[in-house]
């Protein structure tokens, strides 16, 4: 693992929670959004978790999955369409929780939290069976089709685990108006999943 690798990552990583706070907070109008801190913390600790144990076991793998520039024009476009919908869904929750607008029950936030943490032990195993996986649609030199594991059971395991993690979280806000947003990210998968297979 090179500095260079490391030093990236944290760049990352912090620039992650400050762009989230931000986007979660400041609409909301207030620090004291509990469930925009819950959220906060059931994203950020996996991911650094995740993060620091793929970093020392499969350095390559963690590159490869800290590139997020698409070379392809149509994944670019999906690519820009799916951080646009992060930000109108985390201004929204925000925004949701300052005016009351749609506000769910707490014990909506709770669930989706279980079922949040389930979407990432999924994409956890993902990783571990297929370690081809960077970010960005490519084909790498030895690449072959991985037919075990979850694999043998859904085509495609990280997009189901993303799907499951993504749209749990405007429920952990517990904002309906952010999970309506959210919700175009299904379809946003089917094209990105049309055009890998078609480029693969």
């Amino acid at each position: 693992m090179s500095i260079k690798l490391f030093l990236n990552a944290c760049f990352k990583f912090l620039l992650g929670i400050v762009f989230t706070f931000f986007l979660i907070f400041v609409p909301a109008g207030t620090l004291n959004y509990f469930n925009g801190w819950l959220l906060m913390i059931v994203l950020f600790v996996p991911i650094f978790i995740a993060g620091s144990i793929m970093m020392i076991k499969n350095p390559s793998l963690f590159a490869s999955r800290l590139d997020i520039k698409e070379k392809k024009k149509e994944q670019d476009t999906i690519i820009k369409l799916s951080g646009l919908m992060f930000i109108i869904g985390f201004v929204l929750a925000g925004l949701d929780f300052r005016f009351n607008w749609f506000i769910l029950p707490n014990v909506v936030s709770y669930i989706a939290v279980g079922i949040f943490l389930i979407g990432y032990i999924l994409w956890a195993i993902v990783l571990k069976q297929n370690t081809y996986l960077s970010r960005t649609i490519k084909v790498e030199k030895n690449q072959h089709i991985i037919d075990k594991g979850l694999y043998s059971v859904v085509r495609h395991p990280m997009y189901l685990a993303s799907i499951i993690v993504f749209l749990m979280m405007p429920l952990i806000l517990c904002s309906l108006i952010s999970f309506f947003v959210f919700l175009i990210y299904p379809i946003i998968i089917v094209f990105r999943i049309k055009f890998e297979e078609k480029f693969l």
